[in-house]
């Protein structure tokens, strides 16, 4: 345990010096006159208070607390960036610099207080001496854009060593591999022998045309024949040669550069086995009863991956334990065991690291995500009956900077922050992240796939827009050649029909058909068609499918990708949700390389309208002999657990929505088939004719019958919903299961 601790602090050293060099940049800016990227800086005093949770220096955290709250007002406009606040700020990275370079170097637990000094500074900003920070907006307030960013330092800095632990027979198969490599440079050497032998023939060959020109006679011209048989012959062997020695050469090296990378793969328990206890910590901390699990912590992936996503792993378990997790009396009310739980759980699929938090909570609130990006300007707002926007979409809106649904600000969560940070580590990967509902209402799941190497990937080679992309192939799920008069229409948009048999999915899926050019910012919509097909790319994002329209798919090849810089992304014009950096080729213009989730989410954001009905969902593969399922959708508990006991006693799968609203979400969520809807008339937020309304008019959810029943019996009720689409409207007053199970029957 005291050299795992050793080794946290040691990449705690390097990373909060990162941090207070890049906050010193800004502060340095703004004594300039410059505007300072406040976002930046809040980001990094945020992310500072969080590793330092991780690795248990409280002192720094209470110290990285108070300088966020501080730039939280400085950001809304109560403090100015004056040189007063500027003197603080600064003397508050001093401390907090002096503190971990004062810690013991056998890396005990600090349990010191904070600098007085500093913590006397930042309280002086923040209302008195001696008081804690008070409570900042429920969300990161709005940051201004720096007109010149800082020079930001490498994440490592050169001074700092690293140590690797490797075990002996990874070093033995890396000297077997040099070794075959120092074979093959023998061999090639050997072949300048070779050559030195080719050169002598030659000069024989052209002392004989000497002779001959001197005595053109039969004898000379068979001795210069001859001499050309030879070389040729020497010629062709030392071809074959060549080739054997490139392959042979070719082989070494991959195994070699194989074996390298091997040695920088370590297992996720080395750098993430300490967060289960964290994360434990910070439940106990706020009074909740939660059962942390850790799974898959033996796979083993690059080093440099890992320690990226350490600080993205402790925002979403915070995230887990702040947002998720419920009252052990509200989980006894819902059905559930008194005692929550909180995974995290690591995989592998396709050269992709996948890295899943989820709790068994509430679930995410999608009308309360909706109004909050209403109110902070990411969402319009919806005209009255309109549906709303689907899932998918609203939970990518999350990751958005300063995005909180949270009433108040603790430790644990409220500024905003903390998905925003998981979304930007994970492009920076080369990755990406999404949330989705966990089925039947048993919580939520934060999901971050990124390549398992920090810089080789697999690209395929697609021509688009008259340029060629690369676009990592396990965000790949198809090539397509689809013949155009097969293309059809929703809603005057191009959609192809594609059979998914053997994926566990229903076929055909209806996706999206988008030029890649079009995604990427061409003016021209037009869908490219060679000999009467479309070649296109199949994307996948959570449940969501796009084909991308391309001109051509070249190849694939195993690529070093590099970053992009912000001056080179505002050079290429292109947004960075949609890049995941650039990758050369040996001898060939390099190509940029594509993030396959990036491009599905800006299609959803772009149509967000053809994405509410279902366009690019899959629906899961009914057993044989399913249970049909009926959504039961009441306000009152009391009805719904009537009806739901009606009802499974009868053998149907039933589940239950408090509104219209929340029935909407159901459907349109994907997660279940819903095969007949029964549904109250008066609801809140939105009511049973709305709601009836809502799914006769989408494509995708019209032909699911629906039945109303309410005790609103007059007969202009009772027209209404039969002339809005009810397949038969039942009055409460005169309830009688054994009607309500043969309408149900019937409509089956």
């Amino acid at each position: 345990m005291a050299e795992l601790r050793r080794e946290l602090l040691a990449a705690f050293d390097a990373e909060h010096r990162e941090h207070l060099e890049a906050i010193r940049a800004g502060l340095d800016a703004a004594e300039r006159g410059a505007v300072p990227d406040l976002r930046d800086i809040f980001r990094r005093a945020h992310s500072l208070k969080g590793a330092a949770r991780a690795v248990d220096l409280p002192a720094v955290e209470d110290v990285a607390h108070r300088l966020e709250a501080v730039l939280a007002r400085v950001a809304e406009g109560a403090l100015a960036l004056d040189a007063a606040v500027i003197g603080a700020v600064q003397q508050g990275l001093d401390g907090i610099e002096g503190f971990v370079a004062a810690l013991p170097p056998d890396g005990a637990p600090a349990a010191t207080a904070p600098p007085p000094a500093a913590i006397s500074a930042l309280d002086a900003l923040l209302g008195g001496a001696g008081t804690p920070p008070p409570p900042a907006p429920a969300h990161a307030p709005p940051m201004q854009p720096a007109s010149a960013p800082a020079d930001v330092p490498p994440a490592v800095p050169e001074a700092a060593v690293e140590y690797l632990r490797v075990p002996a027979s990874q070093l033995e198969s890396l000297a077997v591999a040099v070794q075959a490599l120092s074979e093959e440079a023998t061999r090639w050497s050997e072949r300048d022998a070779a050559l030195r032998g080719m050169l002598a023939e030659l000069a024989m060959v052209r002392h004989g045309l000497d002779a001959v020109r001197r005595d053109p006679g039969p004898a000379a011209v068979q001795a210069v024949e001859r001499g050309l048989d030879q070389l040729s012959r020497t010629m062709a062997t030392l071809a074959r040669q060549q080739r054997a020695d490139a392959a042979g050469a070719e082989a070494a090296a991959q195994q070699a550069r194989e074996q390298v990378e091997a040695i920088a793969l370590v297992p996720a328990e080395t750098v993430l086995g300490a967060l289960g206890r964290m994360a434990r910590d910070l439940a106990r901390d706020a009074g909740q009863d939660v059962s942390v699990r850790l799974e898959g912590m033996a796979i083993q992936a690059d080093r440099r991956v890992l320690q990226a996503l350490k600080d993205p792993v402790l925002h979403l378990l915070r995230n887990a334990i702040g947002h998720g997790v419920d009252r052990p009396e509200q989980r006894l009310a819902q059905g559930k065991p008194s005692r929550a739980e909180v995974v995290l759980r690591l995989a592998t699929r396709g050269g992709l690291l996948l890295l899943t938090v989820a709790d068994d909570g509430h679930g995410p609130d999608l009308s309360r995500i909706e109004s909050t990006a209403v109110r902070q300007g990411l969402l319009p707002e919806r005209a009255p009956g309109a549906p709303p926007p689907p899932p998918d979409r609203l939970l990518a809106l999350v990751f958005e900077p300063g995005f909180s649904t949270a009433g108040s600000v603790d430790r644990l969560s409220g500024r905003g922050m903390g998905l925003s940070v998981v979304a930007e580590a994970a492009r920076r990967l080369r990755g990406g992240a999404l949330m989705r509902a966990r089925p039947a209402g048993a919580g939520t799941e934060v999901e971050v796939a990124v390549p398992l190497s920090a810089a080789r990937q697999r690209l395929l080679l697609v021509d688009a827009g008259g340029r060629t992309y690369g676009l990592p192939s396990h965000g790949v799920e198809r090539l397509l050649r689809l013949p155009a008069g097969l293309v059809e229409s929703v809603e005057g948009r191009p959609v192809a029909r594609i059979a998914m048999a053997g994926t566990g999915v229903t076929a055909p899926v209806i996706a999206p058909l988008v030029s890649l050019a079009t995604l990427l910012g061409s003016p021209d919509p037009a869908i490219p068609v060679e000999a009467g097909h479309v070649h296109a790319v199949l994307l996948k994002r959570g449940a969501r499918h796009c084909a991308l329209a391309v001109q051509a798919a070249q190849d694939v090849r195993t690529l070093l990708v590099d970053s992009l810089d912000a001056a080179a992304l505002g050079a290429l014009g292109l947004d960075v949700e949609l890049l995941g950096g650039i990758a050369a080729r040996q001898g060939e213009a390099p190509v940029l390389v594509l993030s396959p989730e990036g491009l599905v989410g800006r299609w959803l954001r772009d149509e967000g309208h053809l994405g509410a009905g279902r366009l690019g969902l899959a629906a899961p593969l009914a057993e044989p002999g399913a249970r049909p399922t009926v959504l039961v959708v009441d306000d009152s508990i009391t009805t719904r657990t009537l009806e739901k006991s009606i009802l499974e006693a009868q053998g149907y799968r039933v589940l239950l929505s408090v509104d219209g609203l929340d029935a909407l979400a159901v459907l349109r969520g994907g997660e279940a088939l819903v095969d007949l809807v029964v549904a109250d008339v008066e609801m809140p937020r939105m009511d049973g004719f709305a709601l009836l309304q809502a799914i006769k008019t989408d494509p995708e959810l019209a032909p699911i019958p629906v039945i109303l029943m309410t005790s609103r019996a007059a007969p202009e009720d009772v027209r209404r919903g039969l002339d809005l689409g009810a397949g038969a409207y039942l009055a409460k007053q005169k309830f009688d299961q054994r009607e309500l199970l043969a309408t149900i029957g019937r409509m089956l």
